[in-house]
């Protein structure tokens, strides 16, 4: 096909080179070399405006034009009158007359390119012209061709010699390329924008599915090229197969693209080709019997006739169409019905008479062999009596578009003629000269586009605007091609499409529009899988991961991802709010530890509670009752600030939270560190020698002790807290679908020295107490507080890797779990046993028994010297004053001591009679 064109485009411009050349040796004028034999009507004129038309349907051997085409002759005959009503018109091209030369192409291309070699070279044998071939042109500017093919081949040719055309109905897109067509314009729309609508089309139905069948020539190759580039930027949908109409019919084709069409689950199929093209393969479709598909039809077959028979209708019926706009035109039946044989010339080939002959199915010159069935043309006919289609004006689309395009060109050339001297547009600010005229003046881009009243844009394409047709049998069975929306371009919105859905017969049981879809839409919380080797439309539908979701409103290619904070349903469908974890009052392992939390505080008040009734027992006394009362204190906020552990982390909560275990586990260690110092310490002052060293270890030097170590705490949690406070955080590394709250320590410098603060104060007092543990029951608590200790560091250490090892709230849990399993031992093995005694066994709740066993462990300890010695009975003032100290007894007391203390034992001091030493 492409080297036909190169071979046409040769050979007329060769013809062309013969037709305009002029000699130096001869006189100023061209002479006709060849003159080809074309139908043809003219009119003459000061200037002329050319034509090509389509007046016959094909062509046979030769240069022999058959098959009479009535709306072809109807288009000519539309210019005709548009230039007959310029001519009438006073205030357009005044002074001038308009005349017009009329070809017909025949339908084919190399009657068009003689047709146009024709109008640009004229028909005279010879004419004058001035020097180097200037002046009036035989035609200024043609309006033509119909078929896009035809318009390139003659554009390539003309437009090297600068011969304007204006197009009517050739709609290739590769026409508005201005480099290659510089004099080519069109008032009618693009196919880019042809397509583009149609993209509309079949998104505003949701058909994603479609085939696309194409003529074979430039009109339908670009076509295909545009469709598919747009449907893919646009993410309209996808081509289920993409065929070739064959130029010749050729039936086994056929055949295979309906079958194809058959087989194919695309409901909906776009045809881009003439009507010729058409009805062929409608008898295929006919023959085989395809029903249930949607027709989509271009500007070209959209409203022809020749295909709403009642053969074709049972499956064209229903057929959605781009159409050119349609138009009115005044005047344009009364000059079509005064068309009449008889007021032409009698020119062999006058088309007058042939139109009448086509009509009335008559001859005006009947042949010998068929003088018995041709009826003889009078030229009387009535045209009024006649149904013919020539009349019919109701939808004026190709003809509108040619009446645009004569007053097209006359503006240009008014508006040219009229301009003022020093203000027109040519160089120099000159005018254009009716007399000197030139075709670079008429068809000068600048210039036309300035004085058409035609919109073009920059590619000299119309404005587009097209009709959305319908096509409908009405129940009497006619047929009626209905409007029922448009399409607009513009330049800011794109392509606007009004539809009116209402008004849209649908050839289907269900009176609905088809689906038409190679994948059914994914439903949510699905994504679209693309196959392997399918268009982009075929898919498999995928379940969304965990954590994204999708739904009608996101892209279902993708699946969009949930905020930080939320999390996919179930479904997969839309976006939750993430659970929150912590350790809460409400769950169950909560409320243990609240419950054991507050069980363990109230146990503090009650034997606190008993300790203060029985302050005046020798139990409470002779066992450090100030330091007892201010460890049981402590004991109750260790209780107490495990509470801070539980319920969502708050900022002051995590502030809150280690510095009160911090100082609470440094104040109870530190009074059990202060007593079992005083233990040892009275039990050293107790051997001969050692009693100056109870005075460093008196009332106040055990509270400023325990002072002093509970302040280096508190100095440790305000340097954390300011430099590097805890603070609540979400986490989400431990659960995708959870948000668990944690307080982050912040500082982990600072929680392993408040830490560490407290595991050196215990394993200290540890150490002392598994010292002294040999010590006198009764003379000391070492048993006790080495067990207690015991119990607090093998909680603590086993606390460190249960701590790192538990996520989320677990970790709280177990970091209240040590704090109560602590603080339950330090209670139990500190106070328990002497609970006992004070509740349950009174009887040994006194002096005697005290100090009884006291004899008997110093006894078996041998702690004092044989019997021949005696020793000097020591107490302290406090024993005077009821409270029970650390005394030794004489195993064999005198007389006079005996009678002196009246059965009741007494101690004197043997450190300074004077001094007074306190162990609480």
């Amino acid at each position: 096909m492409l080297g036909f064109l190169k071979a046409c485009f040769l050979i007329s411009l060769f013809f062309f080179y013969l037709l305009s050349s002029c000699s130096s040796s001869l006189p100023p004028s061209c002479n006709l070399q060849k003159e080809f034999l074309l139908n043809e009507m003219h009119k003459p004129g000061d200037v002329v405006l050319g034509g090509l038309f389509e007046f016959f349907h094909s062509l046979i051997i030769g240069f022999l034009c058959v098959s009479f085409n009535i709306l072809g002759f109807r288009h000519a005959m539309t210019m005709a009158f548009a230039v007959e009503e310029i001519n009438k018109n006073a205030n357009l091209l005044p002074n001038v007359t308009l005349g017009y030369s009329l070809y017909d192409n025949c339908g084919g291309l190399l009657i068009g390119l003689s047709a146009a070699i024709s109008l640009a070279s004229g028909r005279e044998e010879q004419f004058v012209l001035q020097q180097n071939c200037s002046g009036i042109p035989p035609v200024i500017g043609i309006v033509g061709e119909m078929y896009s093919t035809f318009s390139i081949a003659i554009s390539d040719v003309l437009g090297l010699y600068k011969m304007p055309i204006v197009s009517y109905y050739a709609t290739c897109s590769c026409l508005s390329d201005q480099q290659r067509f510089p004099t080519f314009f069109r008032t009618i729309p693009s196919d880019a924008f042809q397509v583009r609508a149609m993209i509309q089309i079949l998104k505003y139905f949701g058909w994603t599915w479609v085939g696309l069948l194409i003529s074979g020539d430039d009109y339908g190759l670009h076509v295909a090229q545009s469709f598919q580039s747009d449907l893919l930027q646009s993410g309209g949908g996808c081509l289920a197969y993409l065929e070739v109409l064959p130029w010749e019919g050729d039936q086994n084709e056929l055949r295979r693209i309906v079958e194809l069409m058959k087989t194919s689950t695309a409901r909906v199929v776009m045809v881009f080709a003439n009507k010729f093209r058409m009805i062929q393969l409608m008898k295929e479709v006919v023959r085989q019997n395809l029903t249930g598909l949607q027709w989509i039809a271009s500007e070209a077959w959209s409203a022809a006739s020749v295909l709403q028979t009642p053969v074709l209708m049972p499956y064209l019926r229903g057929t959605l169409g781009i159409a050119i706009r349609r138009g009115e035109i005044p005047g344009l039946m009364d000059f079509l019905l005064q068309i009449h044989p008889e007021e032409t010339d009698n020119k062999q080939t006058n088309m007058v008479r042939q139109y009448w002959e086509y009509v009335f199915q008559c001859k005006f010159k009947p042949t010998e062999k068929a003088e018995s069935s041709e009826t003889k043309c009078t030229g009387q006919e009535q045209i009024n009596n006649v149904e013919t289609e020539f009349l019919d004006l109701s939808n004026l689309r190709p003809e509108y578009n040619i009446y645009k395009a004569v007053y097209a060109l006359a503006y240009a050339l008014h508006n040219m003629l009229q301009c003022e001297p020093g203000r027109g547009p040519f160089s120099r600010n000159s005018c254009a000269n009716q007399k000197s005229l030139e075709l670079w003046q008429v068809w000068k881009k600048r210039v036309l586009l300035l004085f058409m009243v035609i919109s073009f844009d920059e590619n000299g394409d119309a404005i587009p605007i097209y009709d959305i047709m319908n096509w409908q049998w009405l129940p009497d069975g006619r047929t009626e091609v209905v409007n029922v929306g448009d399409v607009k371009g513009s330049e800011s919105k794109g392509e606007e499409l009004l539809l009116h859905e209402d008004k849209i017969f649908w050839n289907f049981e269900s009176k609905k529009p088809p689906r038409s879809v190679c994948s059914e839409s994914c439903p949510a919380g699905t994504r679209m899988a693309r196959k392997k080797g399918q268009p982009v439309c075929c898919y498999d539908c995928v379940p969304c991961p965990e954590g994204k979701i999708s739904n009608q409103s996101s892209d279902l290619s993708l699946c969009g991802v949930c905020p930080s904070d939320f999390w996919s349903s179930p479904q997969r469908d839309h976006c939750v709010l993430k659970k929150t974890e912590f350790l809460s009052y409400n769950e169950p392992l909560g409320i243990c530890l609240t419950t054991s939390s507050l069980l363990g505080t109230f146990i503090c008040v009650v034997i606190l509670g008993v300790f203060i009734h029985h302050r005046q027992t020798p139990m409470v006394r002779a066992n450090n009752s100030e330091l007892s009362f201010l460890l049981l204190v402590s004991l109750k906020f260790c209780f107490l600030c495990s509470l801070l552990f539980i319920g969502q982390p708050r900022l002051w909560t995590c502030q809150l939270r280690h510095a009160a275990f911090g100082i609470s586990f440094v104040l109870c260690v530190s009074c059990i560190l202060v007593k079992t110092v005083v233990v040892v310490a009275v039990f050293k002052a107790s051997k001969p020698g050692g009693g100056a060293s109870l005075k460093w270890f008196g009332a106040v030097q055990q509270r400023g002790t325990v002072f002093l170590l509970t302040s280096i705490q508190a100095a440790i949690c305000t340097v954390w807290l300011v430099s590097s406070s805890p603070a609540p955080h979400k986490n989400t590394q431990y659960h995708k679908d959870k948000i668990v709250y944690e307080c982050v320590v912040g500082s982990k410098v600072g929680f392993a020295v408040l830490f560490g603060y407290i595991g050196l104060l215990a394993l200290l007092s540890f150490l002392l107490a598994f010292l002294a543990r040999n010590l006198p029951d009764n003379f000391n608590e070492a048993k006790l507080i080495t067990f207690s200790m015991l119990i607090f560091c093998a909680v603590w250490v086993a606390f460190v890797p249960a701590y790192i090892n538990s996520p989320g709230k677990y970790a709280d849990a177990v970091e209240v779990f040590a704090i109560l399993a602590s603080s339950f031992g330090l209670l139990m093995a500190l106070f328990g046993p002497k609970c006992y005694i004070i509740l349950l066994r009174p009887e040994r709740n006194t002096k005697k028994i005290l100090h009884s066993a006291v004899r008997s462990n110093l006894s078996q300890k041998q702690l004092l010297p044989p019997k021949e010695h005696l020793q000097r009975e020591r107490f302290s003032d406090s024993e005077r004053s009821g409270e029970t100290g650390p005394c030794f007894y004489l195993q064999n007391p005198p007389k006079e001591h005996q009678t002196a203390t009246a059965g009741s034992e007494r101690c004197s001091s043997g450190l300074n009679q004077n001094k007074e030493v306190r162990t609480h």
